[in-house]
């Protein structure tokens, strides 16, 4: 038993040797891949250094070292990691004629991609309750959310989501592939790379689908439940500026929320034929390279603290130089 399966590792890594992925990208769009080039790069160029940069912002001021911007230091580094798996590779096919990817190569971007995006989707329920924990128990909100708690929810996060990027990357490593493919996207994802193989990947689509809706739900749920009480909360509230200290505290974490699910729901809509194609193409580049970005600005435009540390950073920078 042991031998036949061992043999059949060595046949499935003999059979891996000689695939090739081809990544069409926006090749049908050879006009645009100059302008899409400087877009995606300013776009990276500004994911990168808007979240290192509130990393950094949270790290020096010890006013941020708080429960949210605890959780908001690791989105950012979710953001940048997520980011830095996808668009380099986008970046490299759309100035380059050969648009190959090896299948250790694409299975590796599928497998840490799965990660980042669902550690960011319990991440943001996490800081859902976390604002639910804020505003409804404010006198009990830093013994409530202690170091111990934030710690192990967040580590409940990554554990969860390398347990859901394994198995996904498993029933993937099930399928055949054979020769040369053309992959239909600008990056290895799940339904691109299945719509390729050779055998019939029905176990490997169902098994994502329930962990992607269970996933998706349960995320979901956390969220509504924590933003109903807040609201119920914040309407008992006898003073107008107590009312709208509360929700601005929650504006930008909502904007964030409603983005990040409007996109994913958005493509669990998209029916999956060959003309809803293209909109799955943009959806995906807003999913992968345009919500990184959009967090860190979301959170630093409304946030006083934030942006008291960006200038204090700044001019200490400038006076530095000018000495």
């Amino acid at each position: 038993m042991q031998h036949s399966r061992a043999s059949g590792f060595r046949i499935q890594g003999n059979q891996t040797a000689g695939i090739t992925f081809i990544l069409l990208g926006f090749s049908e769009f050879p006009e645009l891949q100059v302008p899409l080039f400087l877009v995606f790069l300013t776009i990276y160029t500004v994911t990168v250094l808007g979240n290192t940069g509130m990393i950094l912002v949270i790290r020096v001021n010890p006013k941020l070292h708080t429960p949210m911007y605890f959780f908001l230091s690791h989105l950012s580094f979710i953001d940048f990691c997520y980011s830095t798996v996808v668009t380099p590779k986008l970046l490299e096919n759309l100035v380059v004629e050969d648009r190959t990817i090896s299948f250790t190569g694409c299975i590796m971007q599928f497998f840490f991609a799965c990660i980042f995006v669902v550690t960011e989707t319990f991440m943001l329920a996490v800081m859902a309750y976390d604002r639910f924990v804020a505003v409804c128990n404010p006198l009990l909100y830093m013994v409530a959310m202690s170091q111990k708690l934030c710690s192990l929810l967040v580590a409940a996060s990554y554990s969860w989501s390398i347990v859901c990027s394994l198995t996904f990357t498993y029933f993937l490593l099930t399928l055949s592939f054979c020769g040369t493919k053309f992959i239909n996207n600008f990056v290895c994802e799940h339904a691109a790379i299945v719509a390729v193989s050779c055998s019939d990947p029905s176990i490997s689509q169902k098994i994502i689908f329930a962990f992607a809706t269970f996933n998706e739900i349960s995320s979901l749920v956390i969220v509504l439940t924590s933003y109903v009480f807040i609201f119920v909360t914040v309407m008992k509230m006898p003073s107008t500026g107590g009312r709208y200290k509360a929700f601005s505290t929650c504006a930008s974490h909502l904007t964030a929320i409603t983005i990040f699910h409007g996109t994913i729901l958005f493509l669990y809509c998209v029916p999956n034929n060959k003309s809803s194609w293209i909109m799955v193409k943009v959806a995906s580049v807003f999913y992968t390279v345009v919500i990184p970005m959009l967090n860190p600005l979301i959170y630093s435009l409304r946030n006083k603290d934030v942006q008291e540390t960006v200038m204090k950073l700044i001019n200490t920078q400038l006076f530095c130089h000018k000495m």
